[in-house]
C-alpha cells in the first residue's frame, strides 16, 4: 500500500507572483509610454508610485509564502522566487528615487549665481495636476543648493564673448539641449545653424512702357537684398550687454523635462558664463538640475581648453 502525503498549497506565493508580474508590466508600460510616448509627467510618476506599491506587496507575500514552505512544506516556492525577481525593477526605481529624496535638498532648479540669477526669457509653465504647486525658490533653498552643490560655481573663460558662446551654442548641442529663446544673440537662428539664404527675384523691365521711360532704366538694375540678420555678438561688444539662450533638454534614461537658461556676460578681457537649470515638475528634482548644470559645465570647460576660474 503506498502512502502519499498531500502537501499544503501557499496561495500567498501564487498571488505574489501574479501581482509582481502585473507591477512589472505596468513599470515597463509607464517608462515606455512617457519616454517615447504622450503620457504626462505627474501621470508618469503616480504609475510607478502604484508599481512600486504592488512590488512592495508582492514581497511580503512572497516572504509568507517562503515561510510556509519552510514551515509546513507548502506548495509555492517556485512562486515565491518568481515573484521577488519580478518585483526587483520596480522596486530598483522607488529606491533610487527615494535615496535621492532623502540625500539631495527639496530644491526643484540652481544656479550658479545665488545672487543675481539669470531670469528666464520665458516663465517655464507646466501643469503640475495632482503634484503640489510650485512656490518662488527662497534665499534659504539657494543657500542649501550651495550646502549641497559647492562646486556649481560661474565660469571665467579668457577671451571675448563670441568665442564663448560659439562653444556654448556647440556643447549645447552635442548634449541635445534646444534653444528655443534668446537675448542679445542671434533670435532669428538661437542655435547657431547655418541660416538659409533668401532668394531675391530679379527685377524686369515691362516691354510695353514707352521708349523715355526704358532710356531712364540703368544698364544694370540694382536688385534690393534682404536686411542682414541681428548680430548679437556685435552688439554685445558694442552695448556690453549681456547674452541670455533659454533651452529646453530631457534626462537620458528616463526623459524627465528640464529648461535652461545659460548667460554670457562680457567683462574685461574675461567672459563671465552662468547656468540656471530647472525641472518643471514638483517640489524636489531629486538632483536632476544639478547633474544637468555639471555635466554641462564640465564639458563647456573641456571645449574652451580647460580654462575656467571662479
Amino acid at each position: 500500500m503506498t502512502i502519499r502525503f498531500d502537501r499544503p498549497v501557499s496561495y500567498a506565493a501564487r498571488a505574489a507572483r501574479l501581482i509582481a508580474s502585473f507591477a512589472l508590466v505596468l513599470c515597463g508600460v509607464t517608462l515606455i509610454g512617457y519616454r517615447f510616448g504622450p503620457l504626462e509627467t505627474p501621470y508618469f510618476v503616480l504609475l510607478l508610485l502604484i508599481s512600486a506599491g504592488c512590488a512592495v506587496l508582492s514581497v511580503l507575500l512572497a516572504l509568507v509564502g517562503l515561510a510556509q514552505l519552510w514551515q509546513n512544506a507548502a506548495i509555492g516556492g517556485v512562486s515565491a522566487v518568481k515573484a521577488l525577481v519580478y518585483a526587483a525593477l520596480p522596486l530598483a526605481i522607488f529606491g533610487f528615487g527615494a535615496e535621492r529624496y532623502w540625500s539631495r535638498p527639496p530644491i526643484y532648479e540652481i544656479s550658479t549665481d545665488l545672487n543675481e540669477p539669470p531670469e528666464w526669457l520665458a516663465a517655464p509653465d507646466a501643469r503640475q495636476l495632482w503634484l503640489p504647486p510650485r512656490h518662488l525658490v527662497t534665499q534659504q533653498e539657494r543657500e542649501a543648493q550651495f550646502d549641497a552643490y559647492p562646486a556649481l560655481i560661474s565660469r571665467r573663460y579668457e577671451g571675448a564673448s563670441d568665442r564663448v558662446l560659439e562653444a556654448v551654442r556647440k556643447v549645447a548641442r552635442d548634449r541635445h539641449i534646444i534653444i528655443v529663446k534668446a537675448d542679445g544673440a542671434d533670435v532669428a537662428d538661437p542655435n547657431g545653424n547655418a541660416k538659409p539664404k533668401r532668394r531675391t527675384r530679379p527685377q524686369t523691365v515691362n516691354p510695353a512702357q514707352n521708349d523715355s521711360a526704358a532710356g531712364d532704366v540703368p544698364d544694370i538694375v540694382p536688385v534690393p537684398t534682404p536686411r542682414p540678420f541681428r548680430d548679437g555678438v556685435a552688439e554685445l561688444i558694442r552695448q556690453n550687454t549681456d547674452v541670455v539662450l533659454q533651452g529646453e533638454t530631457r534626462t537620458r534614461i528616463f526623459g524627465l523635462p528640464c529648461d535652461m537658461l545659460i548667460r554670457i556676460r562680457e567683462e574685461a578681457e574675461t567672459t563671465l558664463v552662468d547656468i540656471r537649470v530647472a525641472s518643471r515638475y514638483g517640489q524636489s528634482d531629486l538632483g536632476i538640475s544639478a547633474d544637468l548644470a555639471d555635466g554641462y559645465l564640465k564639458a563647456l570647460d573641456a571645449e574652451l581648453l580647460g580654462i575656467a576660474g571662479s
